[in-house]
């Protein structure tokens, strides 16, 4: 069946769908080695669709996965340091893009997608998706702390505040606080905790948009089921997609990596 070009260059991880208009107004893609214009549709089958002279994998088939990230991967299709990445986790021969990134050593839930347009708007701070994060700090903590945290901290490039934060659990000097953010800055949580005096021992993101962790072992993915997708879709306000088929549940075995448990 024939899509709407900037579906599929958006599908493929190139560009969000108004940024792939964009590219497309301005003469940059091409099919079959013609021009494209806005108002194009492509057959994933046939076509051959190229940016800036570089081919497009056309596939129509949304895949929506969830890895838990171990430590000391890093979340990259590729790394110029030589470093594990997310990739070499998932044994899949398709191309799919992690949905933001962990901290090489922030551990947990992390999506991975070739449907573009809902990664574009899960990522972008206007729709706050909520993040859920667990991190081990010292304890006990103090009231006035939480009440720092719940009002907001000035960091190097701005303010964070988290949506909701509260003591989990305490036991023998340590604490296990839950951070719920609507951003995905860079070291964000890390760096709002340390501001308060609360320097993170151990930091795992266990839920993203309405999708939870679980009960994954680290270093394995799994697909995502319908009603999670459905909740994704949801928290962006965008149509849920009707997928080819129903993914395999039990294929998410993920490669093996070396001290990756």
């Amino acid at each position: 069946m024939a899509e709407r070009l900037q579906k599929v260059l958006a599908a493929a991880g190139i560009a969000s769908r108004r940024a792939s208009e964009v590219l497309i107004a301005a003469g940059r893609v091409t099919i079959n080695g013609r021009v494209a214009t806005l108002g194009d549709r492509v057959e994933a089958s046939s076509d051959v669709v190229e940016v800036d002279g570089e081919r497009v994998i056309v596939d129509t088939t949304l895949r929506y996965l969830l890895l838990n990230k171990p430590q000391g991967v890093v979340s990259t299709t590729s790394d110029p340091e030589g470093r594990p990445t997310v990739m070499d986790l998932i044994n899949l021969d398709e191309r799919l893009y992690p949905v933001g990134r962990l901290d090489q050593d922030t551990e947990g839930l992390l999506l991975l997608t070739n449907d573009g347009e809902l990664a574009h708007r899960l990522l972008h701070p206007s729709f706050g998706v909520e993040r859920t994060y667990l991190a081990l700090v010292p304890g006990p903590i103090r009231r006035e702390t939480l009440r720092r945290l719940a009002a907001g901290v000035e960091l190097d490039d701005g303010p964070a505040r988290p949506r909701r934060v509260r003591v989990a659990e305490e036991h023998r000097g340590k604490a296990l606080l839950e951070v719920v953010m609507t951003e995905g800055r860079k070291r964000e949580v890390r760096r709002m905790l340390a501001e308060v005096g609360l320097p993170v021992e151990r930091l795992a993101r266990v839920a993203f948009g309405g999708v939870e962790l679980g009960d994954l072992r680290q270093g394995k993915w799994r697909f995502l089921n319908r009603p999670e997708i459905a909740r994704l879709h949801a928290a962006v306000g965008s149509e849920v997609p009707v997928p080819a088929e129903e993914p395999d549940l039990e294929m998410g075995e993920a490669a093996e990596l070396g001290g990756a448990a």
